[in-house]
């Protein structure tokens, strides 16, 4: 029978959503990892008896790029912290018609077309392959969609998220490309976010805002920064809404996830124990730990 684990829910996002009320006793943490710095300190606090971390995915005031976050260290300091689960809030772009500004998707499917990102824990001197078939957690979707509910918000479950390089905007030859592709929305950062989270064996669910059309509608103007920032500011308060009701759906005690988020690693590696790097072995105590005590 699994061992009946606290959840730790994780949250990634903003720098306004760790203004939640209800949030008591926090406190930051800095994190050190075997991957370099993660992209800030983390809030840590309690939310209804439940322990909460946060952490602002480009650092207080914006500072980093979604190129030069440190996924590895942003993921490895969330396991080191007890994190169980991973609630990954993001603004983004929308590839359709029915998505408009202000719309929430609950992302079930990602493309990567990023390419300057380090996207694994697992590099030469041990080898491992998890499945991304399923890249998000459905059991988290399902709180996620009742909250949505609740609040009556408008929102949308299931969407593919096109994961592009940036910092520029999609040129338009790019965007409609990607409609294409039958793609929901855009963004820049939650790959490899969610591959890495998976290698972790963390739950993990996308909820994103969209904020604009991109650039391939022809009735809106080709995406503007301060556009962005307009809906992003109205998009902050219906946040914190959402992870305010979506926690206390996440707070009790529970078993292995039926779908296999947080065992992903049961039968991925591939290196034998005789051949594994000893360094790397070491730098993947806490992402791995469970299976590499094994031998």
């Amino acid at each position: 029978m699994a061992d009946v684990k606290e959840p730790v829910i994780g949250v990634i996002g903003g720098s306004g959503l760790y203004n939640i009320e209800g949030l008591t006793d926090t406190h930051w943490v800095k994190v050190e990892t075997p991957w370099g710095a993660p992209s800030d300190e983390f809030l840590v606090g309690r939310f209804g008896g439940m322990k909460v971390v946060f952490l602002p995915r480009h650092g207080r005031g914006h500072k980093l790029s979604p190129s030069t976050l440190n996924y590895r260290a942003n993921i490895d300091a969330l396991k080191r912290l007890g994190v169980t689960d991973i609630l990954s809030i993001s603004a983004v772009g929308s590839l359709k018609e029915e998505l408009p500004p202000g719309h929430f998707v609950i992302v079930d499917q990602f493309i990567d077309r990023s390419f300057a990102r380090e996207k694994s824990f697992f590099t030469a001197g041990c080898v491992a392959h998890v499945s991304m078939a399923h890249p998000v957690c459905a059991r988290l979707g399902d709180a996620l969609e009742a909250s949505l509910k609740a609040l009556e918000l408008p929102y949308t479950r299931g969407g593919t998220y096109m994961v592009m390089e940036g910092p520029q905007f999609s040129t338009l030859a790019e965007s409609n490309l990607y409609r294409q592709w039958g793609c929901s929305v855009i963004g820049m950062t939650n790959m490899p976010e969610a591959k890495l989270a998976r290698e972790a064996e963390i739950d993990y669910a996308t909820v994103a805002m969209v904020t604009d059309y991109d650039c391939w509608h022809e009735e809106h103007d080709a995406v503007t920064v301060d556009q962005v920032i307009k809906v992003l500011l109205g998009n902050a308060e219906k946040a914190r809404a959402l992870v305010k009701d979506v926690l206390p759906r996440l707070n009790s005690p529970r078993g292995a996830c039926p779908h296999g988020c947080d065992t992903a690693l049961e039968y991925a590696l591939i290196t034998a124990p005789e051949a594994r790097d000893p360094d790397l072995v070491v730098k993947l105590d806490a992402v791995a730990g469970r299976v590499l005590a094994r031998g």
